[in-house]
C-alpha cells in the first residue's frame, strides 16, 4: 500500500536513524522522482560545545511508494552556525 508524503518522511527518518545511529536535526525536503521519493534529511553527526559548532550532515534518501528505503548517501557536512548554502548542481 502506497504511503502519503507524511508517512514516507516518517519512514525515511526512522530508517536513516537506525542505519546511521545518528539523531535527526530536520527534514529539508521531499520530491517525487521517476525513481521514487527523494527525501533530504539533516542529521547531527557530532555534538560540540557550544552547540553552534555541532557538525550536521545532509543525507539524501530514496524510497519507493511503499516506504521501502532503496538508497541513502551523505551529501554534505556543515557546522550548525554555517547557515549559508553553497551553490550546488542539480542531480
Amino acid at each position: 500500500m502506497a504511503l502519503g508524503m507524511t508517512g514516507l518522511i516518517s519512514r525515511a527518518r526512522e530508517e536513516l536513524s537506525k542505519l546511521t545511529g545518528l539523531e535527526l536535526s530536520t527534514v529539508l525536503g521531499a520530491t517525487k522522482t521517476e525513481e521514487g521519493w527523494k527525501i533530504s534529511i539533516e542529521m547531527i553527526e557530532k555534538y560540540s560545545i557550544p552547540d553552534q559548532m555541532d557538525i550536521l550532515a545532509i543525507y539524501d534518501t530514496l524510497l519507493d511508494d511503499d516506504g521501502n528505503l532503496l538508497q541513502f548517501s551523505r551529501r554534505r557536512l556543515r557546522k550548525r552556525v554555517d547557515t549559508e548554502e553553497p551553490e550546488e548542481e542539480e542531480i
